[in-house]
């Protein structure tokens, strides 16, 4: 498991770029909310803590993890500089786990190589609910503030 001895809170404030100048798009999953709002307060108060302005950091929810790729589509026009999408995929007892984690992987990979706006995957695909409180707030940190400082990071990248 990736994140057993990792927590995905931390960072090192000194190494990331300030984030005063960007603005962020959130698109935020309202299936398993109690994940996925643990996973924004953890991308917002890492932005926030590096500098964002709270006014250049827009949040849209859509339904569902799937719907992730439209929003961050349709976020990337609201002139932002990176898009964070934020989702929660648990596995159940059928293969639509399997179909919806492809799709959104392939449509946030696909949005990455076809716009100049970076898409910050941020998609929990758990087993089970216990491992995506732990990921989103728990005892591995939060996956949102890692996702945070990657779209800080990406948004400088493009700025060269």
């Amino acid at each position: 498991m990736a994140t057993a001895n990792h927590n995905l809170s931390n960072y090192d404030k000194n190494t990331i770029p300030n984030a005063k100048d960007f603005r962020f798009g959130i698109v935020v999953s309202e299936w398993n909310d109690t994940v996925t709002n643990g996973l924004y307060k953890g991308a917002l108060d890492a932005l926030l803590d590096c500098g964002a302005r709270s006014e250049n950091i827009i949040k849209w929810d859509v339904p569902g993890s799937f719907e992730l790729i439209y929003g961050s589509k349709k976020m990337i026009s609201q002139n932002v500089d990176v898009v964070i999408a934020i989702g929660c995929v648990i596995q159940g007892e059928t293969k639509h786990f399997d179909f919806v984690c492809e799709g959104v992987t392939q449509g946030i990979k696909d949005l990455n190589v076809t716009t100049n706006t970076p898409v910050i995957f941020c998609l929990l695909t758990d087993n089970n609910m216990q491992q995506s409180l732990d990921r989103s707030g728990g005892k591995h940190g939060n996956k949102g503030t890692e996702a945070a400082i990657a779209a800080i990071k990406m948004a400088e990248l493009n700025k060269k």
